[in-house]
């Protein structure tokens, strides 16, 4: 594996009976670097790991709040192996790689393979759409508010980076409530702190 810019590496694989699910290709990553950190947030891989919790593929295959649990569009087949740095998910589904737009929970194509997504990694900026200029901490996504589904959102929103977990559960939470919102349609949100 080639990957440049990595800022972060998992410990040693722990989770041996995870990788019993997982395709020849993404254990033979795991073996050689346990996940990793990419630009400091700009994409995490997920690995073979009991914890962190936000590290582990077990617990966002298994876990209580495991993606097909979130989100009607995910099937408890496809492995959430990887999430960019505002908590899109990257899942692998019969060899491919979809993008789950988290905050709305629609799942597009992305790349015809593992091995090609991690190809066109080189270009992260322009094929994940992310920045390089967020620094986050192990463990850390960047929440946008307003969020980016928004009209008028956008390169206006303020990005700050919180729990990985609280930006997966909140984007899960805004997917289910808009999920019968046509496009153009009006919401009214509530922040409750």
């Amino acid at each position: 594996m080639n990957i440049s810019s990595i800022t972060w590496r998992g410990k040693s694989v722990d989770d041996i009976e995870v990788l019993r699910e997982l395709p020849p290709e993404l254990v033979r990553i795991l073996a050689e670097t346990n996940g990793f950190i990419l630009h400091d947030g700009a994409l995490h891989f997920r690995g073979a790991s009991l914890t962190p919790e936000w590290h582990s593929l077990r617990a966002a295959l298994h876990g209580e709040s495991a993606f097909h649990t979130l989100y009607d569009r995910i099937r408890t087949t496809d492995i959430p192996f990887a999430q960019d740095q505002v908590g899109d998910q990257f899942l692998l589904r019969d060899g491919a790689v979809l993008r789950l737009s988290a905050e709305v929970g629609e799942v597009e194509p992305l790349a015809d393979s593992l091995e090609d997504f991690i190809r066109r990694l080189k270009d992260i900026e322009g094929f994940l759409n992310v920045g390089l200029r967020h620094t986050m901490q192990p463990g850390q996504l960047l929440l946008a508010h307003p969020p980016f589904c928004l009209q008028g959102s956008g390169a206006g929103a303020a990005l700050r980076p919180v729990p990985a977990s609280e930006v997966i559960l909140f984007h899960a939470d805004i997917a289910r409530q808009i999920r019968d919102v046509p496009d153009g349609g009006q919401v009214v949100l509530k922040f409750i702190e």
